[in-house]
């Protein structure tokens, strides 16, 4: 080591400045894994084995999200799909703040699910992914039922896309130019 060269003195900064940590899920929402999928990429040298999780977060008062997440283990994919469904938050205009305003049907892929209001009392009548997102968004009364594949992402996706397309008495009566009372008569 040449010796006319001084070795300089370290500085380290002695406050830590906090980070703002935004990715963090909100602690309100709960959160329901919809499947767990093990993938596995074939190489040269063998096979590598990953997980892809599908994971919909909501607090039941009319906020749902839905995310999907890989890593090599399963805690680790499912943090990752809830860190997504939680940045995809939408907001869902309940009726009565327990059913949806209209019935509408959407397709997702092969998957075609179609969304019924229901009266009071009736339940969440549906299944799987449908369900999940149903109740995460806090629908409490519904019909519903789902056409073509079954595919669980494409279930969940077009169940959110339903809801995302609702639209509110007073919504429809502004657009129209009436007012709500005319609209639900």
């Amino acid at each position: 080591m040449n010796e006319n060269v001084k070795e300089q003195p370290r500085k380290f900064n002695k406050e830590r400045k906090p980070r703002n940590n935004n990715t963090r899920p909100v602690k309100t929402l709960e959160e329901k894994v919809i499947d767990i999928n093990r993938v596995t990429k074939v190489v040269k040298g063998g096979r590598i084995f990953r997980f892809a999780a599908i994971v919909v977060v909501g607090d039941r008062k009319g906020r749902v999200g839905i995310g999907t997440g890989k890593a090599k283990e399963m805690p680790d994919a499912v943090k990752k799909a809830t860190l997504a469904a939680s940045k995809n938050l939408i907001r869902v205009e309940l009726i009565d703040n327990r059913t949806i305003s209209h019935e509408i049907t959407v397709k997702e892929g092969a998957v075609k699910v179609m969304l019924k209001p229901a009266a009071e009392g009736t339940g969440v009548k549906a299944g799987g992914p449908v369900r999940d997102v149903l109740e995460l968004a806090g629908v409490k009364d519904v019909l519903s039922k789902s056409l073509g594949a079954s595919t669980k992402v494409n279930m969940a996706r077009a169940t959110l896309k339903a809801l995302k397309a609702q639209k509110s008495p007073s919504h429809v009566a502004a657009l129209r130019g009436k007012t709500v009372e005319e609209i639900l008569n």
